[in-house]
């Protein structure tokens, strides 16, 4: 078991965190980023299986891949599709982060995580960061990155999260990235 001190880094989608992550790395601190190592699982042939067995076959692509596109419309219309996928992959993940912590030297390691607060992972970390920003920010931002999706599926995603707010409230430090992130990079360059 390692002692390194253990961040969370959080916020709703379009908020930024993996702006202020890239922050964090230049100093020296590594960053964990869960979902892109949720999205390696998706890889995995016994992974692959149990998404099939749970959601059917219509969510992947001809090749056999998993159809984010697809998962995603199933997933975010249906809550009790979504706690599904979250039971699948959380614990999973979290081994992941155990493992990757402990190969690293630095004192400190955060986990960027859109679901720290819902995950009910608030004990396991030491502390805990909520990225911030104005809402029609996060909706272009969200629309930039994804232009498939509508402004209504942005809001009705940001409606499966718990709100940004309860999450600023429950945060140890909350760093807003602003309008062109240079409130996010003032955070960093105070020293």
């Amino acid at each position: 078991m390692y002692t390194k001190y253990k961040i969370a880094l959080t916020g709703g989608i379009g908020t930024g965190k993996t702006y202020l992550s890239r922050h964090f790395v230049e100093m020296g601190i590594p960053v964990f980023y869960s979902d892109v190592e949720a999205k390696k699982l998706y890889q995995e042939p016994q992974f692959k299986e149990a998404l099939c067995q749970e959601f059917g076959a219509g969510i992947f692509a001809l090749d056999g891949s998993v159809d984010f596109v697809k998962m995603g419309a199933l997933v975010f219309n249906d809550v009790q599709q979504l706690r599904k996928l979250e039971a699948m992959v959380h614990p999973r993940v979290m081994e992941m982060f155990e493992e990757w912590a402990g190969r690293q030297t630095a004192p400190a390691v955060i986990m960027e995580t859109a679901i720290v607060f819902e995950a009910g992972l608030t004990g396991y970390f030491d502390k805990i960061i909520v990225a911030d920003a104005p809402l029609e920010l996060r909706i272009h931002r969200i629309r930039q990155r994804d232009p498939h999706l509508t402004r209504e599926d942005v809001l009705q995603r940001m409606a499966r999260q718990m709100p940004q707010e309860e999450k600023c409230a429950r945060a140890d430090l909350v760093v807003c990235t602003g309008e062109t992130y240079a409130e996010g990079k003032g955070f960093f360059e105070r020293g």
